[in-house]
């Protein structure tokens, strides 16, 4: 079972009221299952988030965040944490959970806000309790004007309690975001495959290449193609994707023909066009960047962040600005796809009148209204969340996206580590996770390399052009076997087998498991590190009262794997392979 948590405050008194927090949803006197403090049993479980290293799970006892009661009961003990700026999933996603570890009970909370925010595990006397919502005046800045009979909205949050596991609340609060998503439009009902040039041209595409890479792609059955940053870097020694960014103009060197023209000719193929753009941030290169008056400032100077500045997303020149450089370029040119990225935080807040949190408050409103709009002009679009990775993998953004790029670790050894630690914090249907092949990859490491795929969005990219036949039949094997794993990746459970997994992803020792199921289908993802042994054994988790015996329908690499009933056994020859199977039960 899963809550909304709404919280609204009216103001009935006849003066304007200033609000310093308003907490979205509060879950109080846990443990109701023991008479006392619950001494050793209670556990809390967050979730970190740093550039290429999104969703390792953090469990510590109540006791080690120093909260037990104290002897003098009425002392308030508080563990708060969150994030301010404009990237809510930089040092912590907005999930957390409290486990009684005797009963097998889990509550959790998760706060859906695209700005600071701020949960708190807390304590008096017996009482345990987990809130959350809009970071308050102290941690995130935030002073909020009410006149007399005005109504003012919280963030909203969903809270939910299991008899179960981590992962069984994880699945909980996830399933709030399904409705969301199916909403989307009908193409993306069986995930398609894409493939994005940024691991090929890294940052410099250019339209001849592209339609090459497209030929290729049509017999690889891949169907989205994305044109990456840079499209508009102009020819110059000194230009760079990042600092060039804003104006929205096509590079017309490596686009003679215009973004028109290109993405018609990826259409003329059987593909589906794509583009890249950051379009609430300007570059120092960029025109865009000297509209002084249309970009965000703080304490009256306007907002450097970098290399960037931002645009005031409330006024009416940006909206007419976003309108015909950024809607009006996707739909003059018939662009079915948009990758939305966001590099770079606002930090503290704004400039307003109430306080610096509330401007950045307001700006993701303002956020949330460019989504709006862009659907609504174009109802058809795909859209792909990312933000320096999953630095905005937040349930209110991803339930405006199609999908969201979980992360930029896009050739190391921990991409698969990354990529099943997300499957507790966004639908692998939303989760993309690249594959950048190259021409000099083992048919080992190109097996290591998309099977990480399997547990998410299958994006790939890289050198595909260098690819040998053998190499390419090995990809499009790898395809064609996502396509038929696709049930089970879009409507599964997962149940993550990580206890053989050493503490460091960088430098990972030992192996994971992964498996996915529905009542038919059973998907296992397995990579092997430094050091893992030469024999693995998974057990499928039962599915009801009924017979749990498996049938093995297909794998993917040379891995050697048997199967008795629900236990699969896989020969590992070396370190650093891995191996996806897909089975049905009997």
């Amino acid at each position: 079972m899963v809550l909304k948590s709404e919280t609204r405050f009216l103001n009935r008194s006849e003066k304007t009221v200033k609000l310093e927090l308003l907490t979205s949803f509060a879950v109080s006197g846990i443990t109701p299952f023991a008479g006392d403090d619950a001494a050793g049993r209670l556990r809390v479980h967050r979730f970190r988030a740093a550039w290429a290293a999104e969703g390792r799970l953090v469990s510590e006892s109540i006791e080690a965040l120093h909260l037990e009661r104290a002897y003098a009961g009425g002392i308030k003990l508080s563990e708060r944490f969150g994030q301010v700026g404009s990237m809510p999933v930089r040092g912590w996603f907005p999930t957390a959970l409290v486990e009684d570890t005797e009963m097998g009970v889990v509550w959790g909370a998760r706060v859906a806000c695209p700005t600071s925010w701020q949960m708190e595990v807390a304590r008096r006397y017996d009482d345990v309790v987990l809130a959350g919502g809009y970071a308050d005046r102290e941690f995130g800045h935030w002073v909020k004007s009410v006149g007399p009979g005005e109504v003012f909205e919280a963030a909203p949050a969903w809270v939910t309690c299991v008899k179960g596991t981590v992962d069984d609340a994880c699945d909980a609060l996830l399933s709030v975001d399904v409705l969301a998503v199916e909403a989307q439009h009908a193409v993306e009902r069986d995930l398609p495959v894409g493939y994005n040039d940024w691991g090929t041209s890294w940052g410099a595409p250019r339209e001849d290449k592209l339609l090459e890479v497209a030929d290729r792609l049509v017999g690889l059955g891949v169907r989205y193609l994305v044109i990456d940053a840079g499209w508009y870097m102009p020819e110059s020694d000194n230009a760079h994707w990042a600092t060039t960014m804003g104006d929205w103009k096509a590079n017309p060197t490596r686009f003679p023909r215009g973004l028109v023209a290109t993405a018609a000719a990826i259409r003329e193929k059987g593909l589906i066009p794509g583009l890249w753009m950051e379009p609430e941030h300007v570059a120092q290169d960029s025109l865009a960047f000297q509209e002084l008056d249309h970009l965000l400032h703080r304490d009256g100077q306007p907002l450097t962040l970098e290399l960037r500045r931002a645009w005031d997303l409330h006024d009416p020149w940006v909206h007419k600005y976003l309108d015909d450089r950024v809607i009006g370029l996707l739909a003059e040119a018939g662009f079915g796809y948009l990758k939305i990225d966001y590099s770079e935080t606002l930090g503290i807040g704004v400039d307003h009148q109430d306080s610096l949190g509330e401007g950045l408050r307001r700006h993701g409103e303002g956020t949330h209204a460019l989504f709006s709009r862009i659907k609504t002009a174009l109802p058809d679009l795909v859209t792909e969340l990312v933000s320096a990775g999953g630095s905005r993998m937040e349930a209110s953004l991803l339930q405006r996206s199609s999908m969201a790029s979980s992360t930029d670790a896009h050739e190391t050894l921990e991409i698969p580590i990354i990529s099943a630690a997300l499957h507790r914090l966004v639908l692998p249907r939303q989760s993309l996770i690249w594959a950048v092949l190259n021409h000099d990859d083992s048919t080992k490491r190109l097996g290591y390399t998309l099977a990480s795929t399997f547990l998410g969005r299958m994006c790939l990219s890289g050198n595909i052009m260098g690819l040998e036949d053998e190499q390419l039949a090995f990809v499009k094997k790898a395809v064609d076997l996502y396509k038929q794993a696709v049930p089970v990746i879009r409507d599964g459970v997962s149940r993550c087998r990580t206890d053989q997994l050493g503490p460091s992803w960088r430098h990972p020792f030992g192996w994971q498991g992964v498996v996915r199921l529905t009542d038919t289908q059973a998907l296992v993802v397995l990579h092997c590190f430094e050091g893992s042994p030469e024999h693995v054994r998974l057990t499928l988790p039962s599915i009801g009262d009924d017979q749990n015996d498996w049938q093995l329908m297909s794998v993917l690499t040379a891995m050697p794997v048997s199967i008795q009933g629900s236990t699969l056994e896989f020969s590992i020859a070396a370190d650093f392979d891995a191996q996806v199977v897909l089975l049905e039960r009997l």
